[in-house]
């Protein structure tokens, strides 16, 4: 009975604390969680799991634990706010999956992404064939972005948090060096001042950091 009344409390604690360590994270949905964010739950689990079944140990053994793994992502989430690497490293970058209704073989393989996953999650956005599809980005939570030949075009950042996406610039079919003209003929001479920076509908679009505003 005793050992009962241990774990019943043991259960109610943890699982407040947990909502609370939940809550101090932020709000995401389970689609976009990021990489550290689904290791954080799956430890929390385990050790909230461990400390029920073994009433005899302290129950500090298990909220010490859980406050570090709290630390660890309130870090993480801090050098994602302020390191488009550091993002780019733990949860990816999208990749292009279909452009102008041609499926990319050589970018599907390399994400370990199969047709019948692909087509799956087409229908799913009632898309009846990949030649209706501009383009198709696999985001970094699993989910497919995609974009009808009518549908307004998906905008790529060429500069994010004054860093250029190389990448992204490859795709859009242009270079860093016209990029740095056009960014001069406009009065800005250093990329590390542009906060966010897109070529839309012909033009580019950008926006300064607020402290070179």
């Amino acid at each position: 009975m005793h050992d009962l009344l241990i774990i019943g409390f043991r259960t109610v604690l943890l699982y407040v604390l947990i909502l609370i360590i939940l809550r101090i994270m932020g709000k995401r949905e389970v689609g976009e969680l990021g990489v550290i964010d689904i290791v954080v739950f799956v430890f929390l689990a385990e050790i909230a799991a461990f400390a029920i079944d073994s009433p005899d140990q302290k129950l500090i053994q298990s909220i010490v634990p859980m406050f570090v793994l709290l630390v660890i992502q309130l870090i993480s989430s801090f050098l994602s706010l302020k390191s488009k690497k550091f993002r780019d490293l733990v949860d990816g970058d999208p990749t292009l999956i279909i452009k102008n209704g041609k499926i990319l073989e050589s970018a599907m393989r390399k994400q370990r992404y199969n047709l019948d996953d692909l087509f799956q999650q087409l229908r799913e956005q009632q898309i009846g064939s990949v030649h209706e599809v501009s383009v198709a980005y696999l985001e970094p939570s699993g989910n497919l972005s995609v974009f009808k030949h009518a549908d307004v075009q998906p905008a790529l950042s060429l500069i994010a948090d004054g860093s250029v996406q190389k990448r992204h610039l490859e795709i859009s079919g242009k270079t860093e060096q016209w990029l740095l003209e056009q960014l001069q003929s406009q009065g800005v001479y250093d990329v590390k001042t542009v906060f966010y920076c897109t070529f839309e509908e012909g033009k580019l679009r950008f926006q300064l950091k607020e402290d070179a505003q």
